[in-house]
């Protein structure tokens, strides 16, 4: 069998790309040498997959910031307030990605969203009345024939045009319908320029398949294709699809003129019984997604051998693939020399998922039992899992109906908490984290190296802490933070004081643009080994008469943003860090803090895509794993948590059954769209809509927050309404941080003295 990589991750081996960009929009290099860079790590992924073995090699997958922002430039979908910036190509296409205030201009970024059911974020294309959909740039092409060049035949990715339509915001009352006719013209002059070139194969990627579809998707599908396709004359076309099966559109889409099909036989629950009850094309290559793209774990080569046996008996043509783009992985295990014996053997990053496509392409031909690859694949899952605690899983299995309720209801915890804390109205807050500056990530760096003891370490965190404290009090905000100087990621570092854990050095996996994160591995039970915020928090609370909320990471985010076990159910882990986090919860309560913020900013994202699921496989599991944590605390005890980068209106109620106090959304990205369906689901929590976006390094004015709060009160009780940024402050500079909050002050002042 052949094989196939659907994607490959774009940052580089030691991030690389991440660097580059940052000089570039610091102005330290120019854009020549930014895209020295880029074609320099191109050439490389192209050449190491070469030489892996992998038969067809994806290009186009490369991108500066996002793909879906490189689509929407590719079919000239620019709005027009951005164009009139009048800045060069690139500069227009980061304005876009990253906002711009300047000399040309003042424009926010697109609004950002969770990328389906993973933690990378996309670009949402905005379509309206002066959009005129049509190819414009030549990145795909010029890609394509750069890999040509140095011998590399590639297979160019586009998003396809349904995705596309699916996942863009319309404005001036147009919908998808619009601009069918013009995005089928489109896409079949993309198909007769790579036919031109010479391209072998051609893959579409079309994601927004495997998601609930109505007849009028199906039929929009349907209508694209048929059309699009009679661009194609001797290049193959791929449509490929990930993060689970097409049981809407199976049977239209095996009937249209594809000459490849990708399907995830991993994620997707349904695919094998899809080809099982349908058969599949005899004229069409099956591109079988059987190398997990999304986790970290070794490939088990005899359960997947087994499952490609199956997939025999009803495809003839059979390419050997990922389940969905290497980009969710780290580039490779090269760079690890610290893991213990009995933990490294049992992983796979990117490049070693290269060395398992090829592996199992050959395997899958021959008597595989008596392979030497086979067998020493097979010694690793047959050797014990480390960490194993038996009193956890007892906890576990000891919760009761108890565990998950608070001592009171929320409107009697509302009345005490007021009376309590006794805050103006429209009290203003932070998320959590504050600038990581230099001299935080010396520190840091410092201790990890072992140049400070860890009392010199907490020395300086606790000047930093002050600084922080100080600096809020002067800026007069309401309710405080410490700052967050000890954490490097919101993850890791509460997994570094929980038993059950694997660290890596430089696994670094892209979130968003120049955002690299660094997820830690869950590899056996977990327990809190240690209190792990409560130093910190109790420092900062000494320093002023204002509440300084304990900053958690919530269970479900901590899972969620780990690469999870796959011997035991996302629910109990989640319920085994539940209980960790509740330890914590209850000591920082003992040590006076009486403002606990547990952040769940990934409660979306492993929500299953198909709604029959989203409770039987998910809610029903890590809503309860929230009120785990908090469930011990007294009345007056205020319970924070935050949300972000994904659309929570479907899920509403189901958030406001985390029986939370506040909760902090991102919102002004999405351009408040959620104070919408909180006002229609009668939302009781206490909210915090976030009126700025701290993604992007534009100040906001007092005029825009002034009106985002008035747009807020007309759809939220004033009694209920927090007025705070859309997510923590780590990633921004220290002068545009002080200049928005000082705006963000000043606004909350001007609309609470109107009240």
């Amino acid at each position: 069998m052949k094989s196939a990589v659907i994607g490959f991750p774009r940052v580089g081996k030691l991030r690389e790309l991440k660097f580059a960009s940052e000089k570039y929009f610091r102005g330290e290099i120019s854009e020549k040498e930014l895209n020295a860079v880029g074609k320099a790590l191109r050439e490389e992924h192209w050449r190491l997959q070469k030489d892996a073995g992998i038969d067809y090699i994806s290009s186009n997958d490369f991108s500066f910031y996002d793909g879906m922002l490189d689509t929407t430039v590719l079919l000239n979908a620019i709005p027009g307030e951005y164009r009139e910036l009048n800045l060069s190509e690139n500069g227009v296409y980061f304005s876009m990605a990253r906002g711009y205030q300047g000399a040309q201009g003042d424009v926010k970024a697109f609004a950002m969203k969770k990328w389906f059911n993973t933690n990378y974020h996309y670009l949402v294309p905005e379509l309206s009345s002066d959009t005129k959909i049509k190819l414009s740039g030549n990145k795909p092409f010029d890609e394509y024939e750069e890999a040509k060049a140095i011998g590399i035949e590639t297979k160019p990715v586009l998003i396809g045009a349904f995705t596309f339509l699916k996942l863009a915001k319309y404005n001036n009352g147009k919908n998808a319908d619009d601009f069918m006719e013009d995005i089928i013209q489109c896409y079949k002059n993309i198909l007769e320029r790579f036919e031109r070139l010479g391209t072998e194969w051609i893959q579409i990627d079309e994601p927004a398949l495997v998601t609930d579809l109505s007849n009028a998707d199906i039929a929009r599908f349907v209508t694209l294709y048929k059309e699009i396709l009679k661009g194609k004359n001797k290049s193959k076309v791929l449509l490929q699809t990930y993060f689970g099966d097409v049981r809407d559109c199976y049977r239209e889409l095996v009937s249209l003129a594809f000459d490849g099909i990708g399907l995830d036989f991993l994620e997707g629950k349904k695919t094998l019984e899809l080809i099982e009850i349908n058969g599949f094309p005899e004229d069409k290559f099956l591109f079988a997604g059987v190398v997990i793209g999304k986790n970290i774990w070794k490939c088990d080569y005899r359960i997947t051998l087994k499952l490609l046996n199956e997939i025999k008996q009803y495809a003839n043509q059979i390419v050997i693939a990922t389940s969905c783009s290497l980009l969710h992985v780290p580039y490779t295990l090269e760079n690890e020399t610290k893991l213990e014996d009995g933990i490294r053997e049992h992983f796979s990053f990117a490049k070693e998922k290269l060395c398992e496509l090829h592996e199992l392409s050959y395997l899958a031909e021959e008597d595989f039992e008596a392979s030497r690859k086979y067998i020493d694949n097979q010694k690793v899952f047959k050797t014990a899992r480390l960490y194993e605690d038996k009193k956890v899983q007892a906890d576990v299995s000891a919760l009761s109906e108890e565990d998950f309720k608070r001592k009171s209801d929320r409107q009697e915890r509302k009345q005490i908490q007021k009376n309590h804390f006794q805050l103006p109205l429209l009290p203003t807050t932070t998320i959590g984290s504050f600038p990581q500056t230099l001299e935080v990530k010396k520190n840091r760096s410092s201790f990890r190296k072992g140049e400070i003891d860890q009392e010199t370490y907490d020395r300086q965190i606790f000047l930093f802490i002050e600084d922080c404290i100080r600096k809020q009090e002067e800026l007069d905000i309401d309710v405080l933070v410490h700052g967050e100087f000890e954490r490097n990621d919101m993850v890791e570092f509460f997994g570094e004081n929980l038993a059950g854990y694997v660290f890596t050095e430089k696994a670094w996996v892209q979130s968003y643009g120049t955002r690299c994160v660094k997820p830690p591995i869950i590899f056996g039970d977990v327990k809190r080994i240690r209190p792990i915020t409560v130093k910190y928090s109790e420092y900062a609370q000494s320093l002023t008469d204002r509440p300084v909320k304990g900053m958690l990471t919530g269970p479900v985010t901590i899972l969620n943003w780990s690469f999870p076990r796959e011997d035991i159910s996302l629910q109990e882990m989640a319920y085994q860090i539940g209980i960790a986090i509740r330890e914590e919860v209850c000591d920082l309560e003992s040590a006076g803090i009486k403002m606990i913020q547990i952040d769940e900013a990934a409660l979306k994202e492993k929500l299953p895509i198909r709604r029959e699921e989203w409770y039987s496989e998910y809610l029903d599991w890590a809503i309860p794993a929230f009120r785990l944590c908090h469930s011990k605390v007294n009345p007056e005890t205020q319970i924070h948590t935050h949300m972000c980068y994904s659309e929570f209106e479907e899920i509403v109620k189901d958030i406001d059954n985390m029986d939370a106090d506040v909760i902090s959304f991102e919102a002004s990205r999405s351009k408040l769209t959620i104070i919408d369906a909180l006002q229609a689901n009668h939302f009781e929590t206490e909210v915090g809509p976030g009126v700025y976006d701290i993604h992007s390094p534009r100040v906001p004015t007092v005029e825009e927050i002034v009106q985002a709060l008035k747009r807020m009160l007309e759809k939220i009780d004033k009694n209920d309404l927090w007025i705070n940024p859309d997510c923590g402050l780590k990633t921004r500079g220290v002068t545009e941080t002080d200049a928005s909050l000082k705006n963000l002050v000043e606004a909350a002042k001007a609309v609470r003295a109107q009240r």
